[in-house]
């Protein structure tokens, strides 16, 4: 989806493709697949790097027209999803929250409120039993739960108020961050992290509208949107958020960030063509700079980012020229490595929304849109190459 502001109070996250309520977070673009030439790839044995696993593509168990917006893990038993179902009514839609214990998905619970939630856009784990999301409340203002595998409440926050965007969400222990946009603006708010009678504090930044957020510590971290016009970060340190400058990038956007440590962070987001397409675009930071990096292709959605800690991070999205396929990027500090999902028999159009990486295996969330635009929620399972050889789908590409 577009992210373009088309009012200075909401950015534009729900026209594209039959207005749907805010369906996809961090989506530059929800139309059917756009024109694309299909190049020859390399296949290849990419041992050491991860493949689709066997029965890897499942879903979260949500009802009809129901997406996958964010994810969120602990361990590979411990993982949470937040998203939507029955998208496409908006008076009726549904926020979901879904945990995964290593075998199955089930749905927790949000706890006395007699409003609901609509849409949830966001998922931050601080511990198994703090986890935080954020979206849209039936009520008309945003929508902020935390809970456990025990269920979950909503969380009052004073200074929120009826047009407020929340678009992201990040928590360590003792900290909580959630990033949108507020009459047109860069939107961040924060709070120590306890339960009630925490004192919220909310700020704003320059126009635009913040999508991700990450944080590197205590009193350090990245949200990442854009302007309307060009990509936009701002920085949190001891003295609150600062924005950044970054490389100037006409038509560009971010979406999501992922920070490993003060000295190191990526960005993802797009830059619009001038044929009407989208760009990749990936920004990395060395402790001083934000640079471009170089990613596969010259047309991909990007819109979720993580990392191992260790250097190596993996990008979910969009592929116009493998509409029907799961799309992971991993980088592993020199090499890009395109993962695919399994190429179903039936048409359809896959976008991964967010991405996971907890032990060996990588989760990617997000829906498929069959050809009668109808939606259903997906998860793909990334992991090592089978022991015994088997069948493997990646590839390296280069465009």
């Amino acid at each position: 989806m577009t992210r373009r502001l088309i009012r200075r109070a909401v950015p534009l996250c729900v026209l594209s493709a039959g207005l749907l309520a805010g369906l996809l977070p961090r989506a530059t673009s929800v139309a059917h697949a756009h024109a694309g030439t299909v190049r020859a790839q390399a296949e290849r044995s990419p041992s050491g790097d991860e493949v689709a696993q066997d029965a890897g593509s499942s879903t979260g168990r949500l009802q009809p027209d129901g997406s996958l917006s964010d994810v969120a893990g602990l361990s590979a038993k411990d993982v949470w999803a937040v998203g939507q179902q029955n998208a496409w009514d908006f008076w009726r839609n549904q926020g979901i929250i879904t945990h995964w214990d290593g075998s199955s998905w089930s749905e927790v619970p949000i706890r006395g409120d007699a409003t609901g939630a609509g849409h949830l856009r966001s998922v931050a784990a601080a511990s198994a039993g703090e986890i935080w999301a954020v979206g849209d409340g039936h009520d008309g203002l945003p929508y902020v739960a935390k809970g456990s595998r025990d269920g979950f409440d909503r969380v009052g926050v004073p200074q929120l108020r009826v047009g407020d965007w929340l678009g992201g969400v990040a928590a360590s222990s003792g900290r909580v961050v959630a990033v949108g946009s507020r009459d047109g603006k860069a939107f961040l708010m924060s709070s120590s992290g306890a339960a009630k009678g925490t004192t919220w504090k909310t700020g704003q930044g320059p126009e635009g509208a913040m999508y991700g957020v990450a944080l590197a510590g205590r009193s350090d971290g990245w949200a990442v949107g854009d302007t309307g016009s060009g990509p936009l970060a701002m920085r949190l340190t001891g003295s609150g958020w600062k924005q950044a400058d970054l490389p100037e990038i006409k038509g560009g956007f971010l979406r999501d960030v992922y920070a490993d440590g003060r000295k190191s962070a990526v960005a993802v987001g797009g830059v619009y063509r001038s044929d009407g397409g989208i760009a990749p675009l990936v920004l990395s930071w060395d402790g001083r700079h934000w640079k471009r990096m170089t990613p596969p292709g010259r047309r991909a959605e990007l819109y979720g980012v993580t990392g191992d800690g260790d250097g190596v991070f993996w990008i979910s999205g969009y592929d116009p020229r493998h509409e029907a396929e799961g799309f992971l990027l991993r980088y592993d500090g020199s090499r890009w490595t395109t993962l695919r999902g399994p190429a179903p028999a039936e048409d359809r159009t896959v976008r991964l929304q967010a991405v996971a990486h907890v032990g060996d295996l990588t989760l990617a969330v997000g829906h498929t849109l069959d050809d009668k635009g109808r939606y259903t929620d997906l998860v793909e399972r990334f992991g090592p190459p089978p022991a015994d050889g088997g069948t493997v789908k990646a590839a390296s590409e280069a465009e």
